[in-house]
């Protein structure tokens, strides 16, 4: 099976080899002029015209890739191994690739492998620009005698413009990967969507100001050359002006409310206007065509997949059993969950309740871990924002609810972690961002119980405002009933209540559960495609195509060819491309659609087994589902756990005295918290003096 892995690994990075080096070639006339001509030549057939080069092109690589990828995660699944050890054993080769290179600045904390990627890609943006530049501006040299000094000037404004919106093309290319939520290609190379959001967002920077100037200089050509008119013109059979404007328009709009200010003040609005991604999509195609359009298919053709199977999900009631209610305005969300359903550490899971917003969903850490809960899911949400208070109010209220209608997507997460590969752990927290810290303590405590191997010893160093906010610690051992012992994990925590300078004896609170009654239709949190979700997925991925394929050819054959005969001269191109795009989307949904009736077949036994559970009334409160659970931190039966934490009261934790004490060698430092509190960590791991730290920022969702 390792055999078989290796060589699928082996495959994919040859196929991505070969497709950038087509990206670096791409400017250069030997691929226009010499190059493409002939790959045309020998695929214009009858049934997919022009187009058909650019698809074998620009987009097969890459879906081949992508349902590789699947392949390769569902043998990973198989043998059950999920890389632990491969990668305890090479953290310390990319240890110094990992640490933080730039730590304050617009880009966030980037790692040293991070900035090398970065620097090649705009290596690869100033080489096609220049490539680009130098081919066109050669052409308008040799037609000099013709033009003046004034014509040529305009001329090579005119072909600037051309050659940025190339250019903006190859950010365009990569824009949807990082925010495919299920996307195998990054699981393939450890990535989750949560944590490339960051590339997503220096993307679309990068695209929309290359794309922003590609129409500044249309603009001033046209009125330079009193060709204002151009702006309303839409070509039947060439580049549309008035598609491209409106296209434009919609990225301008989604730029502007994703700048940080806007963003985190008026978040609604950045949200509903992202969806304009919609009309900058469909009207970039109609600007330019399918066949060119085949550059940027790839990313977007598995975003679409993805989208589509969350729609589907979304549809489902999901059963809520109980919601804890902590003192520190938090509550826990605790879903029935298919005992076949297995996540790794860290992984998040979106949240709808329609009773606050039928819009609106909210990614949240999962805290639970499948290998400790087999059939419960939880999720930690702080009161912070309007949403998550009125959730909060609706489950304190004195009038206890008795159901409450939830949807999911998810869980999404790394599809690997390296966790045991360390000697020890240092976990630094602030606030919510605890969080996925509980996950990660369960994980370990399950393999402490259950494996002869050693893990690793953990110190969690912890910030909060208040006492009542060290309720989010109750949460990190598991729930009462199990039979998971502590003691063989070796825990440390440091606790820092920043705003009080003692306790707060007086104003203690109990932890307050809530049960729901369960409804016939309610489904538990399961995969989307059950169990072996990457092979449907790549099923989903290389039959979809094929359909694509099929209707495309069979399209142009007997109703495009006919009037065309592929002169690309006589059927509106805007006609084709919108064509086109219809099909990719009846593709999708007829397999994707396919592929999830069958998969919800499959669990109708386990929903009928669900449905004829009832989850008894606590014997507390015998006429109510609401009753007091009397678990404080201090009446834990655990007493190791509470031997195990220190309270500070009125200070913060000295971060870099804290991890300059450290003497172990192969230390993993994993923060979740503030910005500043990351930065702070990131230079500390930065600097030469903390060789044996290995950095790691943990996304949260609270």
């Amino acid at each position: 099976m390792e055999t078989i892995k290796s060589a699928i690994k082996l495959l994919v990075m040859v196929i991505f080899l070969g497709y950038m080096l087509l990206w670096i070639i791409m400017p250069t006339n030997k691929f226009y002029l010499n190059w493409l001509p002939q790959i045309q030549s020998k695929t214009n057939s009858t049934y997919f015209g022009e187009q058909g080069a650019y698809m074998l092109i620009y987009s097969f690589p890459i879906l081949f890739i992508a349902a590789l990828s699947c392949l390769y995660l569902h043998l990973g699944n198989i043998c059950n191994d999920n890389n632990v050890k491969s990668e305890g054993e090479n953290i310390s080769h990319f240890a110094t690739w990992r640490r933080p290179v730039l730590v304050k600045g617009p880009l966030g904390i980037v790692s040293r492998i991070e900035l090398s990627f970065a620097i090649m890609f705009i290596a690869l943006l100033v080489w096609s620009f220049s490539s680009y530049l130098h081919g066109m501006f050669a052409q308008i040299s040799q037609q000099a005698p013709a033009h003046d000094g004034e014509q040529a000037w305009v001329a090579k404004l005119e072909m600037s413009g051309l050659t940025l919106g190339l250019v903006g093309n190859i950010c365009l290319a990569f824009l949807f990967f990082p925010v495919t939520r299920g996307s195998s290609v990054l699981q393939l190379i450890g990535l989750t969507s949560e944590a490339s959001i960051k590339y997503h967002i220096w993307l679309g920077h990068i695209a929309m100001t290359i794309f922003t100037a590609h129409g500044l200089c249309y603009i001033i050509f046209w009125a330079k050359t009193d060709q204002i008119s151009q702006m309303l013109g839409w070509d039947k059979v060439a580049v549309s002006n008035v598609a491209g404007e409106i296209g434009l328009l919609a990225g301008l709009a989604m730029w502007i409310t994703s700048i940080p200010r806007i963003r985190r003040k008026i978040f609604e609005l950045f949200f509903y206007t992202h969806h304009l991604y919609i009309l900058f999509v469909v009207f970039f195609v109609l600007h330019v065509g399918f066949s060119y359009s085949c550059i940027i298919l790839p990313g977007f053709y598995l975003f679409l997949i993805d989208r589509y199977l969350r729609f589907l999900q979304s549809q489902q009631r999901i059963r809520l059993v109980s919601a804890r209610i902590l003192p520190c305005d938090t509550v826990e969300l605790n879903f029935f969950k298919s005992p076949g359903l297995s996540y790794n550490p860290t992984s998040i899971l979106f949240v709808n309740v329609p009773v606050i917003s039928k819009l609106q969903w909210h990614p949240f850490t999962i805290t639970s871990s499948s290998n400790v809960d087999p059939d419960k899911l939880s999720v930690v949400i702080k009161s912070e924002g309007s949403w998550s208070r009125k959730l909060f109010q609706k489950l304190s209220s004195p009038s206890p609810l008795d159901r409450l209608e939830v949807s999911i997507e998810g869980p999404y997460g790394p599809a690997s972690t390296h966790f045991t590969g360390h000697g020890m752990l240092v976990m630094i927290s602030g606030g919510s961002g605890i969080t996925p810290f509980i996950s990660i303590i369960h994980e370990l405590l399950s393999l402490a119980n259950n494996s002869t191997g050693k893990t690793p010893r953990i110190l969690l160093i912890s910030a909060f405002k208040k006492s009542q906010d060290l309720a989010m610690l109750d949460l990190i051992l598991p729930v009462l009933g199990t039979t998971l012992d502590i003691s063989p994990l070796e825990v440390q925590i440091e606790a820092y209540v920043t705003r009080e300078k003692k306790s707060a004896e007086n104003n203690r609170q109990l932890v307050q559960t809530l049960w729901f009654k369960p409804k016939a239709e309610d489904s538990p949190v399961s995969a989307i495609l059950g169990p072996k979700s990457w092979l449907w997925l790549a099923a989903i991925i290389s039959s979809s195509f094929i359909i694509f394929l099929v209707l495309i050819g069979f399209l142009t054959r007997y109703y495009i060819y006919p009037i065309d005969h592929n002169s690309n001269t006589i059927y509106a191109t805007s006609w084709r491309g919108g064509l086109n795009m219809l099909l990719i989307c009846v593709s999708i949904v007829i397999t994707a659609t396919a592929a999830f009736l069958w998969n919800k077949k499959q669990h109708t036994k386990e929903m009928t087994r669900i449905q004829n559970t009832e989850k008894p009334t606590p014997i507390a409160s015998p006429a109510s589902w609401f009753y007091n659970a009397e678990r404080e931190l201090e009446s834990l039966p655990h007493q190791s756990f509470i031997q195990a934490t220190r309270v500070h009261y009125g200070e913060r934790p000295n971060l870099k005295k804290l991890l300059m004490e450290i003497e172990a060698t192969n230390v993993g430092v994993l923060v979740s918290g503030p910005k500043k509190m990351r930065q702070e960590v990131g230079e500390i791991c930065a600097s030469g003096f903390a060789n044996n730290l290995h950095f790691e920022s943990i996304a949260f969702s609270w």
